[in-house]
């Protein structure tokens, strides 16, 4: 019996030029849709990096509206010291307030309920907001004479604007030169803090660009300004 050879011809199957190729596309393919999805990651990054520099400034200037606004309580003045209410070389505020919480809180020492001084017990009336800036950012720093000293409310601040005035006033949100201020308010400052009545705060979020110019996703640079208008309800309390 004689045995025939067995062909192979017809059989299907892939040169090894057309592996090369396939892989190389795949690879080509992966390597895209690795950096896509990497920069998605990261411009999903900087995004919540924006929203936490906004929530971080949104509860610092109720912290600060809530504290101002009780300023003067049981004094004989709107509770600003006016010397420790300045405005520094590069433009930022900072501001002093003072009052006497503890008048009718009958758990308190008579030191703490007859004025402002008592270390533990005389937290939160004698307080200064100011900008502290670092090599890396800029801080919003609250500092209490008789409580906790130190803390910092906000991480990612670039300014801190205070305005007093003797009444309720109007305004605009910036100008194109300055956009991290108010303008155009209806009425003049008063000349000193000490004669204030009627308080305005803006403070300035500088939010970073997100992602590259001309992909998915991108947002420039841009500043984002909050104000607070708060009115010294303590100011005119011997008046009444």
């Amino acid at each position: 019996m004689k045995l025939r050879p067995t062909s192979t011809k017809g059989e299907a199957g892939f040169s090894l030029i057309e592996l090369v190729i396939a892989m190389t596309v795949t690879l080509v393919l992966l390597g895209i849709a690795t950096t896509m999805l990497a920069r998605a990651l990261n411009i999903r990054a900087r995004a919540n990096d924006n929203v936490d520099a906004m929530a971080d400034a949104e509860r610092a200037l109720n912290i600060m509206s809530r504290e101002i606004a009780q300023s003067g309580f049981n004094l004989t003045d709107n509770g600003i010291v006016a010397a420790d209410s300045i405005t520094d070389a590069n433009g930022n505020s900072t501001i002093r307030i003072r009052a006497n919480l503890n008048k009718f809180v009958t758990s308190a020492s008579t030191g703490a309920r007859a004025g402002i001084g008592t270390q533990g017990e005389d937290a939160g009336e004698d307080v200064k907001y100011f900008i502290y800036p670092t090599q890396s950012t800029t801080l919003l720093a609250r500092y209490d004479a008789y409580g906790t000293g130190s803390t910092v409310l906000a991480n990612r601040l670039d300014s801190l604007h205070i305005h007093y005035f003797a009444q309720k006033v109007s305004y605009s949100a910036g100008t194109a030169a300055a956009p991290c201020d108010i303008s155009s308010p209806s009425q003049a400052e008063v000349a000193s803090p000490a004669l204030a009545q009627y308080v305005v705060i803006a403070v300035c979020v500088q939010q970073t660009a997100t992602g590259k110019p001309r992909d998915p996703g991108y947002q420039p640079a841009h500043n984002t300004l909050l104000t607070s208008d708060v009115a010294l309800r303590n100011a005119n309390l011997l008046n009444y």
